[in-house]
C-alpha cells in the first residue's frame, strides 16, 4: 500500500547570488537546487562563507537572486518567520511586549493578541517572566523570546539563521531539546543554518551540506533517527556513522 508524501513547502531552483563589489562580484551561493516538504526540519551545514544565511535572506526575500527561482508551493503566499543570531530584542518592551510586536504590526485586536502571545510564553517555557525585560533575560531566555516572537504569527515556514551560535555550550545543548520540543508540539517547516554537526543530527530530519564559496550542494542526507530525541543518541554509533559522513562532505574543500 503506497504511503502519501507530504506536500512541498518550497523548491529552489538553480538559485544563484552575487553581491557587488569593486571587481567583479562576490560569488556567495549557487547555483543550488532542492525541495523540501512541508513539516520537515532541514539543517544546512557548511563553511564560513559558503553562502547558508544568504540562502535564508533569499527565502526571506530580504535579497533578490541572480539567478534561479524560489517557489513557495504549500501555501503560495507563506508567511515566514525568521529568527537571527542575535535576538534582537526591543530592550524597553518586556517579554511578554516583544512576542506581541508583530501581532500589533498586523494590527491584531489587542485582546486576542495577548492571549496568543501567552501562550507562546508557555510553549518556550518562560511563564513568570513575561513582565521582565530583556537585560534581565539569560542568552537562552532571549532566544526563547526570539523563538516565540517569530512563532506568534503561526508562520508556515521557520527561518533559523545560528540561532544559538552565540550561546555557551551547556546552554547550547539545552536549547537544542527546547527546539526539538517545540518543533514537536507545532510542526512547522523549518530551514536551520547550523555550524555544528552535532546540532544538526540531533534537530533535522534531514541535512543539506554545502561547499565553500560559492556555496553549492555538497551533499544532502535523510536523518533516519527516531524521535522524540533524547542526549543520549548523540553517543551511539548511527549517529556517529552520520556524523562522520557529513565530516566527511564538509571536509572535501581542504
Amino acid at each position: 500500500m503506497s504511503t502519501l508524501l507530504p506536500p512541498l513547502a518550497l523548491r529552489v531552483q538553480n538559485l544563484s547570488i552575487t553581491y557587488p563589489d569593486a571587481n567583479a562580484g562576490l560569488h556567495a551561493l549557487g547555483p543550488v537546487s532542492f525541495e523540501i516538504p512541508t513539516r520537515q526540519f532541514v539543517c544546512v551545514l557548511g563553511p564560513s562563507g559558503s553562502g547558508k544565511s544568504t540562502l535564508l535572506r533569499a527565502l526571506a526575500g530580504l535579497l533578490p537572486p541572480n539567478a534561479g527561482q524560489v517557489n513557495f508551493l504549500s501555501p503560495t503566499n507563506p508567511r515566514i518567520g525568521f529568527v537571527f543570531q542575535q535576538s534582537n530584542l526591543m530592550p524597553w518592551r518586556t517579554v511578554l511586549e516583544n512576542i506581541l510586536l508583530p501581532l500589533e504590526l498586523e494590527g491584531m485586536p489587542r485582546d486576542l493578541a495577548r492571549q496568543k502571545a501567552a501562550e507562546l510564553v508557555l510553549l518556550v517555557g518562560l511563564e513568570s517572566f513575561e513582565n521582565s525585560l530583556p537585560r534581565d533575560l539569560s542568552g537562552g531566555m532571549a532566544q526563547r523570546v526570539a523563538l516565540a516572537r517569530a512563532l506568534v504569527h503561526d508562520p508556515d515556514i521557520l527561518l533559523l539563521d545560528e540561532p544559538f551560535g552565540s550561546l555557551d555550550a551547556l546552554t547550547r545543548e539545552r536549547m537544542w531539546a527546547e527546539l526539538s520540543r517545540i518543533w514537536q508540539a507545532r510542526q512547522k517547516t523549518v530551514l536551520m543554518v547550523t555550524h555544528s554537526i552535532s546540532e544538526a543530527l540531533f534537530l533535522a530530519d534531514r541535512v543539506l551540506v554545502f561547499s565553500a564559496r560559492p556555496g553549492r550542494m555538497r551533499l544532502d542526507l535523510p536523518i533516519p533517527l527516531p524521535r522524540p530525541r533524547e542526549d543520549e543518541m548523540r553517543y551511539t554509533p548511527a549517529f556517529g556513522k552520520l556524523a562522520r559522513q557529513l565530516k566527511d562532505a564538509i571536509e572535501e574543500d581542504r
